[in-house]
């Protein structure tokens, strides 16, 4: 579905990612992991057209989509769901969940739809739905913000460290979340997460960045045993 092939990305003259290939299959969780600065993010963006690949390429079902528009993207069928969650925190969570709708124009019962499979999926954002997005707990937040993600109904869904600033029990409940939008829903997922552990633990496939680079890749089950991605990434 989603292929990524040799992009170089920079922040002024310092070049972030330097010759990043990867791909996403239809169906599949493919996770990314590495130290901070490792350039996962920037990956992430440059998907995504928040930042600008100064060359690679990127297709989407075969599709050239490197110079879209963020909200071309969006409408095509990818969704960015942004490290430290970027609610709108003034606005309410029902607010917030249609504004994730907005770029696919959608008529108001479809979002209406929406926004319910959303409360059933997101319990706890139904009882708080007109409340402040701004006054809800972390985990709550996170939770709006893949909720969000979901009402433009994307074919992939992009998570830039989901577990960060959130309790271990919160973390549990977000990751069942992101299994059951890819088995149940059948979105195609793509996880940057520094807790390494967790997430070679729910994804079919695994690269490893350093230093702007996929340093390795391959199976997750098979390298969640490698003894140097144990030393590095897993403390063991």
């Amino acid at each position: 579905m989603l292929e990524v092939d040799n992009i170089r990305t920079y922040y002024g003259n310092a070049c972030a990612l330097h010759g990043v290939s990867f791909q996403v299959q239809s169906g599949e969780i493919v996770s990314i992991i590495g130290a901070n600065g490792a350039g996962k993010s920037t990956l992430m963006k440059s998907v995504m057209e928040v930042v600008k690949p100064q060359s690679g390429e990127i297709r989407f079902k075969g599709r050239d989509i490197t110079r879209l528009s963020t909200h071309r993207i969006v409408s095509g069928g990818i969704v960015y769901v942004p490290e430290g969650r970027d609610v709108f925190s003034t606005m309410s969570v029902q607010d917030n969940l249609i504004m994730g709708a907005y770029s696919k124009h959608f008529s108001s019962n479809q979002i209406e739809e929406l926004c319910e499979e959303m409360y059933q999926m997101f319990p706890r954002l139904k009882e708080r739905r007109k409340q402040m997005a701004g006054t809800l707990s972390g985990g709550e937040q996170q939770m709006l913000a893949i909720a969000r993600g979901l009402m433009s109904k994307p074919e992939i869904i992009m998570f830039d460290e989901p577990s960060l600033g959130l309790a271990p029990i919160i973390v549990d409940e977000v990751f069942d979340r992101i299994q059951y939008i890819n088995k149940e829903l059948k979105i195609s997922v793509v996880l940057v997460e520094q807790n390494a552990y967790m997430a070679l633990s729910v994804s079919d496939r695994c690269c490893v960045m350093e230093n702007g680079r996929v340093a390795s890749s391959g199976l997750s089950c098979e390298l969640i045993h490698d003894d140097t991605i144990k030393s590095a990434y897993l403390g063991m």
